[in-house]
């Protein structure tokens, strides 16, 4: 792709990001063909946003993806009400673990070991990914083109403090909602079969490119539950088997 054309696309799908408006898909030059382009325009919108990087998400990749995108800091919350787009009525969320680091883990030439890793993480918590896209409903984006928006990422509330130990153990987690006369239990299953793996993923990619984890940035790795459709303005729990309880009430944006 053409700088300018990665550039109009970012411009785009960052004003799109801004305003809560959805559009239609990527079109002619403006559309990614490649993970590289899809990941240039995704950076492109980090830069016309001026946003801090509060985290990322992450997932394992796969017959040639790679799943990985920012979640910006005016979007991260850890507390309620939390702000959030409302499409047809609900905030549609994601239930998964976040991991915390301190310190970080700066961009270096050797790769960084899994107890290197796991030492760095300062703590687990719950949360839950909002889940937003920029893109109207139909047709169905892309891979390529999610990726360039960011991967339906729309923010990230962080709830209480885990057990570390027993959230990298976490390879299912049953996840109970409980909202007005809604009580409904899921059988969760993380999608990489441990928390963890992940994020082991997303510490040498990122060093590969040269980058790192900063100070204070959170990753999540994969939702236990799918989407979980909350309604707004109504309190909402989610129980997150015996790890703990995330109680959560939501805004419009």
């Amino acid at each position: 792709m053409h700088p300018d054309a990665i550039r109009s696309a970012a411009i785009t799908l960052a004003a799109r990001r801004l305003s809560g408006e959805c559009g239609p898909l990527l079109a002619g030059d403006a559309a990614p063909q490649t993970l590289d382009e899809a990941l240039a325009i995704q950076q492109g919108v980090r830069e016309l946003l001026g946003n801090s990087v509060a985290g990322w998400k992450c997932g394992l990749p796969g017959e040639g993806r790679v799943v990985l995108a920012p979640i910006y800091g005016s979007t991260a919350f850890d507390a309620s009400p939390c702000p959030a787009w409302v499409r047809g009525g609900v905030v549609r969320t994601e239930p998964e673990l976040a991991f915390v680091f301190a310190a970080g883990l700066p961009a270096r030439e050797q790769a960084y070991s899994r107890d290197e890793v796991l030492a760095a993480v300062s703590g687990v918590r719950l949360a839950l990914e909002l889940i937003d896209s920029r893109f109207d409903a139909d047709p169905k984006p892309s891979f390529l083109q999610s990726l360039a928006d960011g991967l339906v990422n729309q923010g990230l509330l962080l709830g209480p403090h885990v057990d570390k130990a027993q959230a990298l153990a976490a390879s299912t987690l049953a996840i109970r909602v409980q909202q007005g006369e809604r009580d409904e239990l899921l059988a969760g299953v993380h999608p990489a079969g441990e928390p963890l793996a992940p994020l082991l993923w997303l510490v040498e990619y990122l060093r590969q490119r040269g980058e790192g984890l900063l100070p204070g940035q959170a990753v999540i790795t994969g939702s236990y539950a799918g989407v979980v459709e909350l309604l707004p303005a109504l309190p909402a729990t989610l129980q997150f088997g015996e790890l703990g309880t995330l109680t959560v009430d939501f805004s419009a944006r």
